[in-house]
Protein backbone atom coordinates (compact mmCIF):
# COMPACT_ATOMS: atom_id res chain seq x y z
CA UNK A 1 0.00 0.00 0.00
CA UNK A 2 1.41 3.56 -0.46
CA UNK A 3 2.17 5.21 2.38
CA UNK A 4 0.15 8.37 3.66
CA UNK A 5 2.40 11.32 4.53
CA UNK A 6 0.23 12.12 8.27
CA UNK A 7 2.58 13.00 11.33
CA UNK A 8 0.75 14.57 14.09
CA UNK A 9 1.91 18.03 15.42
CA UNK A 10 3.11 17.01 18.20
CA UNK A 11 5.73 14.28 16.91
CA UNK A 12 9.26 15.28 16.24
CA UNK A 13 9.64 15.75 11.89
CA UNK A 14 11.83 12.92 11.64
CA UNK A 15 11.83 11.16 8.24
CA UNK A 16 9.41 8.61 9.83
CA UNK A 17 7.93 6.09 7.91
CA UNK A 18 3.87 6.38 9.01
CA UNK A 19 1.86 3.41 10.01
CA UNK A 20 4.50 1.10 9.94
CA UNK A 21 4.52 -1.66 12.62
CA UNK A 22 8.39 -2.73 12.06
CA UNK A 23 9.69 0.17 12.23
CA UNK A 24 10.27 2.23 16.46
CA UNK A 25 9.53 5.24 17.06
CA UNK A 26 12.74 7.58 16.90
CA UNK A 27 11.91 7.77 20.75
CA UNK A 28 12.71 4.58 21.06
CA UNK A 29 15.63 3.93 18.54
CA UNK A 30 19.72 4.69 19.66
CA UNK A 31 22.50 4.94 17.56
CA UNK A 32 23.17 1.50 16.37
CA UNK A 33 20.08 0.13 16.67
CA UNK A 34 18.68 -2.22 14.18
CA UNK A 35 15.65 -1.30 11.91
CA UNK A 36 13.04 -3.57 10.80
CA UNK A 37 12.97 -3.31 6.64
CA UNK A 38 9.28 -3.04 5.24
CA UNK A 39 9.83 -7.02 4.26
CA UNK A 40 10.22 -7.55 8.11
CA UNK A 41 13.77 -8.62 8.28
CA UNK A 42 16.35 -7.36 10.35
CA UNK A 43 18.85 -4.41 8.26
CA UNK A 44 21.54 -2.78 10.68
CA UNK A 45 22.52 1.14 10.47
CA UNK A 46 24.92 1.40 7.90
CA UNK A 47 26.14 4.64 9.24
CA UNK A 48 23.72 6.65 11.36
CA UNK A 49 20.11 6.00 12.67
CA UNK A 50 18.03 6.07 9.56
CA UNK A 51 14.25 6.12 9.45
CA UNK A 52 13.48 5.05 6.05
CA UNK A 53 10.96 6.06 3.46
CA UNK A 54 13.83 7.44 1.32
CA UNK A 55 11.39 9.61 -0.48
CA UNK A 56 12.83 12.64 0.75
CA UNK A 57 16.33 11.70 1.67
CA UNK A 58 16.16 12.67 5.28
CA UNK A 59 17.93 11.25 8.32
CA UNK A 60 17.98 11.64 11.89
CA UNK A 61 21.89 13.00 13.33
CA UNK A 62 23.44 10.16 15.49
CA UNK A 63 22.23 11.84 18.44
CA UNK A 64 18.82 11.83 17.59
CA UNK A 65 18.09 15.33 17.88
CA UNK A 66 14.56 16.10 17.53
CA UNK A 67 14.96 19.71 15.51
CA UNK A 68 13.94 19.70 11.56
CA UNK A 69 15.03 17.22 9.14
CA UNK A 70 17.68 18.66 6.43
CA UNK A 71 17.83 17.38 2.99
CA UNK A 72 20.76 16.95 0.52
CA UNK A 73 22.25 19.39 -1.61
CA UNK A 74 19.56 21.28 -4.50
CA UNK A 75 22.02 21.03 -7.42
CA UNK A 76 20.27 21.21 -10.53
CA UNK A 77 19.97 18.43 -13.08
CA UNK A 78 19.40 19.34 -17.03
CA UNK A 79 15.96 20.80 -17.59
CA UNK A 80 16.10 19.83 -21.08
CA UNK A 81 13.16 16.78 -22.00
CA UNK A 82 9.60 16.49 -20.99
CA UNK A 83 8.87 17.28 -17.72
CA UNK A 84 6.81 20.13 -17.05
CA UNK A 85 6.51 23.13 -19.10
CA UNK A 86 8.66 25.04 -17.20
CA UNK A 87 11.69 24.46 -14.96
CA UNK A 88 11.48 24.67 -10.63
CA UNK A 89 14.47 26.02 -9.23
CA UNK A 90 15.14 24.28 -5.94
CA UNK A 91 14.49 26.76 -3.06
CA UNK A 92 18.03 28.32 -1.85
CA UNK A 93 19.38 27.05 1.86
CA UNK A 94 20.19 23.79 0.73
CA UNK A 95 17.16 22.27 3.23
CA UNK A 96 14.31 20.33 2.33
CA UNK A 97 11.64 19.20 4.73
CA UNK A 98 10.75 15.89 5.91
CA UNK A 99 7.64 13.45 5.96
CA UNK A 100 5.87 15.67 8.89
CA UNK A 101 6.37 18.67 7.15
CA UNK A 102 5.01 17.82 3.63
CA UNK A 103 2.15 16.32 5.47
CA UNK A 104 1.48 20.02 6.75
CA UNK A 105 2.44 21.70 3.47
CA UNK A 106 0.41 19.14 1.05
CA UNK A 107 -1.84 16.97 3.14
CA UNK A 108 -2.83 13.18 3.25
CA UNK A 109 -3.41 13.36 -0.83
CA UNK A 110 -0.08 12.78 -1.85
CA UNK A 111 0.91 9.08 -1.65
CA UNK A 112 4.18 7.38 -1.99
CA UNK A 113 5.05 3.87 -2.49
CA UNK A 114 6.80 2.12 0.42
CA UNK A 115 10.47 2.42 -0.07
CA UNK A 116 12.78 -0.53 -0.54
CA UNK A 117 16.03 -1.30 -2.16
CA UNK A 118 14.77 -2.31 -4.82
CA UNK A 119 13.13 1.15 -5.84
CA UNK A 120 16.00 3.09 -4.99
CA UNK A 121 18.30 1.26 -7.39
CA UNK A 122 15.73 1.99 -10.22
CA UNK A 123 15.31 5.73 -9.30
CA UNK A 124 19.36 5.87 -9.38
CA UNK A 125 19.75 4.30 -12.59
CA UNK A 126 16.86 6.79 -14.28
CA UNK A 127 18.68 9.58 -12.41
CA UNK A 128 22.46 8.39 -13.32
CA UNK A 129 23.66 10.66 -16.98
CA UNK A 130 26.04 7.60 -17.46
CA UNK A 131 22.84 4.68 -17.94
CA UNK A 132 22.60 3.27 -21.33
CA UNK A 133 19.19 3.90 -22.90
CA UNK A 134 19.05 0.51 -22.59
CA UNK A 135 18.80 0.33 -18.86
CA UNK A 136 17.48 3.47 -18.52
CA UNK A 137 14.09 2.32 -20.35
CA UNK A 138 14.35 -1.04 -18.67
CA UNK A 139 14.56 0.44 -14.91
CA UNK A 140 11.97 3.04 -15.91
CA UNK A 141 9.33 0.44 -17.42
CA UNK A 142 10.22 -1.55 -13.99
CA UNK A 143 9.73 1.46 -12.00
CA UNK A 144 6.07 2.60 -14.09
CA UNK A 145 4.86 -1.06 -13.41
CA UNK A 146 5.38 -0.43 -9.25
CA UNK A 147 3.38 2.41 -9.49
CA UNK A 148 1.03 1.82 -12.10
CA UNK A 149 -0.25 -1.95 -10.04
CA UNK A 150 -0.27 0.75 -6.86
CA UNK A 151 -2.62 3.05 -8.37
CA UNK A 152 -5.05 0.09 -9.22
CA UNK A 153 -4.78 -0.55 -5.13
CA UNK A 154 -6.40 2.81 -5.12
CA UNK A 155 -9.50 2.08 -7.16
CA UNK A 156 -12.81 0.79 -5.48
CA UNK A 157 -13.39 -2.96 -5.68
CA UNK A 158 -16.62 -5.10 -5.07
CA UNK A 159 -16.76 -8.95 -3.15
CA UNK A 160 -17.59 -11.66 -5.11
CA UNK A 161 -17.77 -15.70 -5.18
CA UNK A 162 -16.10 -17.72 -7.28
CA UNK A 163 -15.28 -21.91 -7.84
CA UNK A 164 -11.97 -23.41 -8.14
CA UNK A 165 -11.62 -26.42 -10.25
CA UNK A 166 -12.12 -28.96 -7.35
CA UNK A 167 -15.08 -26.93 -6.49
CA UNK A 168 -14.62 -25.22 -3.54
CA UNK A 169 -16.43 -21.94 -3.55
CA UNK A 170 -13.81 -18.72 -2.18
CA UNK A 171 -14.45 -15.60 -1.31
CA UNK A 172 -12.69 -12.80 -3.41
CA UNK A 173 -12.58 -9.37 -5.06
CA UNK A 174 -12.91 -7.70 -8.58
CA UNK A 175 -12.68 -4.50 -9.86
CA UNK A 176 -15.36 -2.22 -10.21
CA UNK A 177 -16.00 -1.19 -13.99
CA UNK A 178 -15.88 2.27 -15.13
CA UNK A 179 -11.70 3.39 -14.95
CA UNK A 180 -10.09 5.09 -17.81
CA UNK A 181 -6.45 5.82 -18.41
CA UNK A 182 -4.96 9.32 -19.58
CA UNK A 183 -1.78 10.44 -20.63
CA UNK A 184 -0.38 13.60 -20.83
CA UNK A 185 2.10 13.79 -24.21
CA UNK A 186 4.73 13.09 -24.65
CA UNK A 187 6.34 11.74 -21.16
CA UNK A 188 2.99 10.46 -20.12
CA UNK A 189 2.82 8.03 -23.29
CA UNK A 190 5.61 5.88 -22.12
CA UNK A 191 3.64 4.48 -18.91
CA UNK A 192 0.64 3.28 -21.41
CA UNK A 193 1.87 0.07 -21.64
CA UNK A 194 2.85 -0.70 -17.89
CA UNK A 195 -1.34 -0.06 -17.76
CA UNK A 196 -2.16 -2.13 -20.73
CA UNK A 197 0.17 -5.16 -19.18
CA UNK A 198 -2.18 -4.68 -16.10
CA UNK A 199 -5.44 -3.50 -17.70
CA UNK A 200 -5.45 -5.41 -21.36
CA UNK A 201 -8.75 -3.81 -22.42
CA UNK A 202 -8.50 -0.57 -20.37
CA UNK A 203 -9.18 2.91 -22.69
CA UNK A 204 -6.51 5.59 -23.14
CA UNK A 205 -7.11 9.31 -23.43
CA UNK A 206 -4.16 11.79 -24.65
CA UNK A 207 -3.64 15.01 -23.87
CA UNK A 208 -0.92 17.21 -25.46
CA UNK A 209 0.35 20.62 -23.77
CA UNK A 210 3.19 22.25 -24.44
CA UNK A 211 4.70 26.11 -23.67
CA UNK A 212 3.59 28.93 -25.69
CA UNK A 213 6.57 30.32 -26.89
CA UNK A 214 5.85 33.56 -26.10
CA UNK A 215 4.17 33.20 -22.50
CA UNK A 216 6.08 30.21 -21.65
CA UNK A 217 2.63 29.16 -20.31
CA UNK A 218 1.32 25.64 -20.54
CA UNK A 219 -1.20 25.68 -23.45
CA UNK A 220 -3.43 22.82 -24.58
CA UNK A 221 -3.17 21.68 -28.14
CA UNK A 222 -5.02 17.99 -28.02
CA UNK A 223 -7.33 16.59 -26.01
CA UNK A 224 -8.86 12.98 -26.88
CA UNK A 225 -11.16 10.61 -24.24
CA UNK A 226 -13.79 8.56 -23.67
CA UNK A 227 -16.98 9.97 -24.89
CA UNK A 228 -17.99 8.53 -21.24
CA UNK A 229 -15.30 10.25 -19.44
CA UNK A 230 -17.36 11.81 -16.95
CA UNK A 231 -18.94 8.14 -15.65
CA UNK A 232 -15.73 6.85 -15.27
CA UNK A 233 -12.28 7.14 -12.72
CA UNK A 234 -9.47 8.17 -14.07
CA UNK A 235 -5.57 7.07 -13.83
CA UNK A 236 -4.03 10.19 -15.34
CA UNK A 237 -0.17 9.65 -15.71
CA UNK A 238 3.35 11.82 -16.27
CA UNK A 239 6.23 10.54 -15.19
CA UNK A 240 7.59 13.34 -13.54
CA UNK A 241 6.18 16.59 -11.78
CA UNK A 242 8.32 19.74 -11.77
CA UNK A 243 6.01 23.32 -11.64
CA UNK A 244 3.01 21.08 -11.78
CA UNK A 245 2.14 23.64 -14.46
CA UNK A 246 0.88 20.76 -17.16
CA UNK A 247 -0.93 18.94 -14.79
CA UNK A 248 -2.62 21.56 -13.78
CA UNK A 249 -4.11 22.59 -17.28
CA UNK A 250 -4.55 18.79 -17.81
CA UNK A 251 -6.87 18.77 -14.39
CA UNK A 252 -8.79 21.39 -16.11
CA UNK A 253 -9.47 19.79 -19.55
CA UNK A 254 -10.60 17.11 -17.52
CA UNK A 255 -13.02 19.14 -15.60
CA UNK A 256 -14.19 21.13 -18.95
CA UNK A 257 -15.32 16.99 -20.04
CA UNK A 258 -17.27 16.35 -16.75
CA UNK A 259 -14.73 14.61 -14.74
CA UNK A 260 -14.43 15.57 -10.82
CA UNK A 261 -11.54 15.58 -9.30
CA UNK A 262 -12.06 13.76 -6.55
CA UNK A 263 -11.95 10.36 -9.01
CA UNK A 264 -8.40 11.13 -10.56
CA UNK A 265 -5.52 9.40 -9.50
CA UNK A 266 -2.31 10.79 -10.96
CA UNK A 267 0.34 8.69 -11.78
CA UNK A 268 3.85 9.88 -11.77
CA UNK A 269 7.05 8.59 -10.82
CA UNK A 270 9.11 11.76 -9.43
CA UNK A 271 8.02 14.67 -8.30
CA UNK A 272 9.24 18.38 -6.26
CA UNK A 273 8.07 19.54 -3.50
CA UNK A 274 6.42 22.37 -5.53
CA UNK A 275 4.74 20.28 -8.01
CA UNK A 276 2.90 18.44 -5.71
CA UNK A 277 1.78 21.45 -3.50
CA UNK A 278 1.24 23.70 -6.52
CA UNK A 279 -1.30 20.67 -7.80
CA UNK A 280 -2.96 20.01 -4.51
CA UNK A 281 -3.41 23.83 -3.91
CA UNK A 282 -5.27 23.77 -7.19
CA UNK A 283 -7.30 20.59 -6.87
CA UNK A 284 -7.75 19.66 -3.31
CA UNK A 285 -9.77 16.46 -4.37
CA UNK A 286 -7.00 15.11 -6.68
CA UNK A 287 -4.74 12.10 -5.58
CA UNK A 288 -0.78 12.10 -6.67
CA UNK A 289 0.64 8.44 -6.26
CA UNK A 290 4.60 8.69 -6.60
CA UNK A 291 7.68 7.16 -5.96
CA UNK A 292 9.81 10.12 -4.65
CA UNK A 293 9.73 14.04 -3.58
CA UNK A 294 12.65 15.83 -3.77
CA UNK A 295 13.63 19.40 -4.99
CA UNK A 296 15.22 18.10 -8.19
CA UNK A 297 13.47 16.22 -11.19
CA UNK A 298 14.79 13.98 -13.98
CA UNK A 299 13.52 16.40 -16.34
CA UNK A 300 15.70 14.44 -19.05
CA UNK A 301 13.24 11.49 -18.42
CA UNK A 302 11.04 11.58 -21.84
CA UNK A 303 13.67 12.75 -24.08
CA UNK A 304 16.11 9.53 -23.00
CA UNK A 305 12.61 6.81 -23.41
CA UNK A 306 12.41 8.20 -26.66
CA UNK A 307 15.55 8.58 -27.81
CA UNK A 308 15.56 12.47 -28.70
CA UNK A 309 18.02 13.50 -26.06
Amino acid sequence: MATELQCPDSMPCHNQQVNSASTPSPEQLRPGDPILDHAGGNRASRAKVTLLTGHTHCSLPAELDAGACVGSSLNSESNSGSGDSSSYDAPAGNSFPGDCELSRQIGAQLKLLPMNDQIRELQTIIRDKTASRGDFMFSADRLIRLVVEEGLNQLPYTECMVTTPTGYKYEGVKFEKGNCGVSIMRSGEAMEQGLRDCCRSIRIGKILIQSDEETQRAKVYYAKFPPDIYRRKVLLMYPILSTGNTVIEAVKVLIEHGVQPSVIILLSLFSTPHGAKSIIQEFPEITILTTEVHPVAPTHFGQKYFGTD
